[in-house]
């Protein structure tokens, strides 16, 4: 049995166990899918109003268009259903476009490596609008350098539905050589995106999701609510878990609070910034695609984790996407992180939904385990800055010379 067939096989056990894991796992893995998913694009198919366009919303506009695709396969057993085999067939496009034939072992180790990071993340990865931009994310990193138009225009549409992907589009404007194609192909999806949504008279809430996102409390799963995490779970008076019925979470509050909520999202924006700049640097100097875009990418993904005020368990599939292209390019040097990010998953999938019940009743093995899954994505932020800050660069200098 060759290593494509192996995979493929892999490819459907573990999709196929996670999906039904969905089912039976306690504290709602897919309620995201049937609580406001399908409510919306209900909504929006019933003509009574579009989320984004007819009235502000929390998501990028064509967030809404895999919601509404699901709908497609909901003959098969429900909208849930519908939604688990538009996002396992997302992950099978992808997944074709990393393995190809299965003969390069970067290729396989980054597939088995997105397989086990799945599995070990659970459903949260499979049942959430995340699971729609990670496989455009894969295919557009991969098409980055030989098509680097097509990549950006993936990433873009990945960024349209979810905005994490902009920090991959970032990194690829800075280390692609073909900076203009990158722009402009980001820039087509953008402009179309934008007029689809003013000639469906909803400009006016083409960027809300950007305010909606800087208004949010601190959520409890972030790594910057920890202190009130913990002062809830040893009773101090002051601070407390409670529910934010207006965006679906579960927030912390204690002394000062609002102080640290107003300062987090100037704070996430000063370090994406710096990091690209160090990047920008790197790439002036002659850095090559090849030592730049992991390390870059993977900075800006995990200080877009570690520093954001939101910290939903979904967002840990983003790490696998520049960890799956660092094992492309160089399966050695990346295995250390990627084993690193697999821990990650799996103490997340601990946290939620195995032991979130507990955790929103502030008992201390379940802020254990998050505590210690937020340090290691700390871990995780260092270790590529570090990388990032080692790449090696030609002097400017001998740049010049050789232009002359």
């Amino acid at each position: 049995m060759g290593r494509r067939t192996i995979l493929w096989g892999a490819f459907i056990v573990i999709h196929a166990v996670v999906a039904w894991l969905g089912w039976i796992m306690p504290n709602q893995p897919m309620g995201d899918v049937y609580l406001v998913y399908e409510p919306w694009s209900n909504q929006a198919l019933s003509g009574a109003g579009i989320v984004g366009i007819t009235s502000p919303w929390v998501y990028p506009q064509l967030a809404l268009v895999p919601m509404v695709l699901a709908h497609g396969f909901s003959w098969v057993g429900g909208y849930v259903v519908g939604w688990a085999l538009l996002a396992i067939g997302c992950n099978a496009l992808a997944f074709w476009m990393l393995v190809g034939g299965a003969r390069s072992r970067g290729r396989v180790r980054a597939a088995w490596f997105w397989l086990g990071s799945i599995l070990l993340l659970g459903p949260v990865g499979l049942y959430r609008i995340d699971a729609i931009t990670i496989p455009l994310a894969i295919a557009g990193c991969l098409w980055l350098v030989g098509r680097p138009w097509l990549g950006s225009m993936l990433l873009a549409a990945g960024a349209w539905i979810k905005v994490w992907p902009v920090a991959l589009l970032a990194a690829a404007v800075i280390a692609v050589r073909r900076r203009m194609a990158v722009a402009g192909g980001a820039l087509v999806i953008s402009a179309l995106t934008l007029i689809a949504i003013a000639a469906a008279g909803g400009i006016a809430h083409a960027f809300g999701f950007i305010g909606d996102q800087t208004g949010r409390g601190l959520q409890l799963e972030a790594p910057v609510s920890a202190l009130y995490l913990w002062r809830a779970v040893l009773g101090v008076d002051g601070s407390f878990i409670y529910y934010d019925p207006d965006i679906l979470t579960f927030q912390v509050a204690g002394p000062n609070v609002d102080v640290v909520i107003a300062v987090m999202t100037p704070l996430l924006i000063a370090g994406l910034v710096l990091i690209a700049v160090v990047g920008a640097v790197k790439a002036w100097r002659g850095a090559t695609f090849a030592t730049l875009f992991v390390p870059l990418s993977l900075s800006l993904v995990a200080v877009f984790i570690v520093l954001n005020k939101v910290g939903s368990p979904q967002y840990l599939t983003w790490i696998a996407v520049p960890l799956v292209i660092g094992l492309v390019l160089d399966r050695r040097r990346w295995a250390a992180p990627a084993a690193l990010g697999l821990v990650l998953a799996g103490l997340t999938q601990i946290v939620y939904p195995i032991t979130y019940g507990g955790l929103l009743q502030a008992e201390a093995g379940p802020a254990f385990v998050l505590t210690v899954r937020n340090v290691l994505l700390v871990v995780l932020l260092v270790w590529a800055l570090v990388r990032l800050a080692r790449v090696r660069t030609r002097a400017p200098r001998a740049r010049l010379a050789r232009t002359r």
